[in-house]
């Protein structure tokens, strides 16, 4: 099983096409759960991922292995993301991925992930970064089952 736990929610159209899409591929190979959180990004930072965290705590447990969405978390190519979810998935059928909000992900939960992963030093929109996440996934998936996919 995986699960996204995210902050914000999904407003554009096509956006969420694009997460429909990937939600219907990803069926095949795993459940999939996304958790949306409120995004508390009018408060100040501190506050509001401390807010953040609270809400997020709600949806996570100490069997699922977390993997945290972060700049400083380590870059992986896409078969390298592939072989790293086969490994956790022999050990642990529960992946949960978390995209923080605005500011980020607060400390608390970023010291109960077992693995921090980046996509780029660069920021992303959160709503485009789930597509992205998904696709990932699906693209994992795909390696795992040497089926081909388009690079």
């Amino acid at each position: 099983m995986i699960k996204i736990i995210t902050v914000g929610s999904i407003k554009e159209k096509y956006l969420k096409d694009a997460i429909e899409e990937y939600q219907k591929r990803l069926k095949k190979y795993t459940d999939l759960e996304i958790v949306e959180i409120k995004d508390e990004g009018l408060l100040p930072a501190k506050q509001a991922m401390e807010k953040e965290a609270e809400k997020i705590n709600k949806h996570i447990n100490e069997k699922e292995y977390i993997i945290t969405l972060e700049i400083e978390g380590k870059e992986l190519t896409s078969e390298e993301l592939s072989k790293k979810i086969e490994d956790i998935m022999i050990i642990n059928s529960n992946i949960t991925f978390i995209i923080g909000g605005s500011y980020g992900i607060d400390k608390s939960i970023k010291d109960k992930a077992k693995y921090h992963l980046s996509f780029s030093k660069m920021t992303f929109p959160h709503q485009l970064f789930r597509v992205l996440l998904l696709e990932q996934i699906y693209r994992a998936f795909k390696i795992m089952n040497n089926e081909s996919y388009h690079k």
